[in-house]
């Protein structure tokens, strides 16, 4: 796929269905909306477009623009599948790893079995752990490179955890394996993420090979290239040339999907042309990042744990890189207690749930939901969607005609009313988990999706409100019948502190916007900032 400098983001949702288009803007209840917001509303661009806004004061209604409407909420979604989850478990619970043997540990530290790493959807398997024990979060995520142009790398090494479980296989007395390494990934059903690859509970640096350049150098050079992980499961090989400083940008990865992950020899290659002096997009920095997925998560996560393993000193018998030898697992469940050598503690769920929100991680709230499934015995996208159903009508008071969700995330044709979207902010404002789901939002002008949102700020009336309001973002760009973009939805949900020092809850939604690209998405950003801003100074 050819990548342009500014693509259409990826925090974004494309699809390949055709645009619904609506034909005009509903005006009920328009004449409740203050005229600074109004004005906002019947800018140009939005002349075609539905706008939804609700906004609560405890249980007080302040504003209820088309509140029954089931709006595409895009990214939004997450607000129910992560707020969930956070107050089945807990912000301190943890999703531990384990590692077992199958079979008897000589005199010589000679091991006559297998070891089986047992997956427990620890979403980062010590990879973003900062020495704090927070979680590292970077505003120009990852996951978004090859869509956006370009991320930003977070510091911690992405193989800490498969190092530590390494390091504890060693201290628990093997120092070989004479049979195999196989990672048991049966905790819940895969689930096909995106038309890319089938998410299971194991994760290696989020499913990802990160690529950085250097596009610096004399044209017709290689430019300097590194890659992260480095792993013999997945090589990546630099085709890439500086060119001249007027060329045009241009860089490929073939593939970006290398289903040989699991054979030897398996990778991918990137490819083209960066102009003398290129400067990357959107992040100020001048390193270009993009990223290949993990497409087989166990077979890549299976050879990382030996090579780590080798290096903790433990040879293994078998070679790093081949399938994953699910025919070695025993009956599920089986596992003794006496036969654990190590176990890595995973990062505590409140943190995994200010990664998911901070940086809308897709695949991190699909997995929440099917996580969420499993608590209750339902370990499937399907099934825990299906409980999901009940337990927000049974527990949080929504029905499921004021909805309609696919998947964790905010895939497809995501729908919900704002009175759904409201309610639910205003249960988990009141749930044992808030401050832990209110730390997890972005904050206006300050870091996460919200980071850049910052141009109310030339108007110093509404100044105060950067740091101020915390909400979900959510976007859901598609194609029109004549093949243009369009901005189906783009959504922000959360609460405010106002300059009144009171606590609202809050949905603004816009669907049906034409787009030509990021900068006419960025403004329908800055536009609902300058709203959430006008609801911090003036209630």
């Amino acid at each position: 796929m050819q990548r342009a400098t500014l693509a259409i983001s990826a925090i974004l949702l494309i699809s390949t269905a055709s645009a619904l288009v609506v034909s005009a803007r509903a005006d009920q209840g328009r004449s409740t909306v203050p005229a600074g917001i109004r004005a906002v509303f019947n800018k140009p661009e939005y002349k075609n477009a539905v706008w939804g806004l609700r906004v609560l004061d405890g249980g007080k209604v302040l504003l209820d623009l088309n509140p029954q409407r089931k709006f595409y909420i895009g990214s939004v979604r997450k607000v129910f599948s992560v707020g969930q989850l956070l107050n089945t478990v807990g912000p301190n619970h943890t999703f531990d790893t384990p590692v077992y043997r199958t079979g008897a540990i000589d005199r010589n530290g000679v091991l006559h079995g297998n070891l089986i790493l047992v997956a427990s959807g620890d979403l980062t398997m010590g990879g973003r752990t900062n020495a704090d024990g927070s979680i590292a979060v970077s505003n120009w995520d990852h996951n978004e490179a090859d869509s956006l142009g370009n991320a930003v790398l977070t510091k911690p090494d992405p193989l800490a955890g498969y190092a530590r479980l390494a390091r504890a296989v060693r201290a628990a007395g093997i120092k070989r394996v004479a049979g195999n390494i196989a990672i048991d990934d049966r905790l819940f059903k895969p689930f096909f993420f995106r038309g890319q690859f089938y998410v299971r509970p194991i994760f290696v640096n989020d499913d990802l090979v990160d690529i950085s350049v250097d596009p610096r150098g004399t044209p017709g050079t290689l430019p300097n290239m590194t890659t992260r992980p480095i792993s013999a499961a997945l090589r990546v090989v630099n085709r890439l040339r500086i060119g001249a400083s007027n060329a045009q940008a241009s860089v490929k990865l073939d593939p970006e999907l290398p289903a040989c992950i699991g054979k030897p020899g398996c990778a991918s290659t990137i490819a083209g042309v960066l102009p003398n002096g290129y400067t990357p997009p959107l992040t100020g920095t001048p390193t270009l990042v993009q990223a290949v997925r993990i497409v087989q998560p166990a077979a890549y996560a299976r050879t990382v744990f030996i090579e780590q393993l080798r290096i903790a000193g433990v040879s293994v018998a078998s070679p790093a890189v081949q399938s994953n030898p699910v025919a070695l697992l025993p009956q599920q469940g089986a596992y003794r207690a006496a036969a654990k050598v190590a176990e890595l503690t995973g990062m505590r769920y409140g943190q995994d749930a200010k990664l998911i929100l901070k940086i809308s991680y897709n695949i991190g709230a699909d997995t929440s939901l099917v996580l969420l499934g499993v608590q209750h015995h339902a370990a499937s996208m399907d099934g825990a969607l299906a409980f999901e159903r009940q337990d927000l009508r049974e527990h949080w008071g929504i029905a499921s005609g004021e909805y309609h969700f696919v998947d964790g995330s905010g895939g497809g044709e995501t729908t919900a009313t704002n009175i759904a979207v409201t309610k639910m902010l205003s249960e988990l404002a009141k749930s044992p988990a808030s401050q832990a789901f209110l730390n997890a939002l972005p904050i206006l002008g300050i870091d996460g999706s919200l980071a850049f949102v910052k141009n109310f700020e030339s108007d110093r009336t509404l100044a105060g409100a950067a740091g101020n309001v915390r909400a979900k973002t959510g976007t859901y760009v598609d194609a029109s019948p004549a093949g243009t973009p369009v901005l189906k939805a783009q959504a922000l949900g959360g609460y405010i502190t106002t300059k009144r020092g009171h606590h609202l809850t809050f949905q603004l939604v816009v669907n049906n916007v034409p787009i030509k690209g990021i900068p006419d998405l960025t403004k329908v950003f800055q536009d609902q900032g300058t709203i959430a801003a006008m609801l911090w100074r003036d209630y």
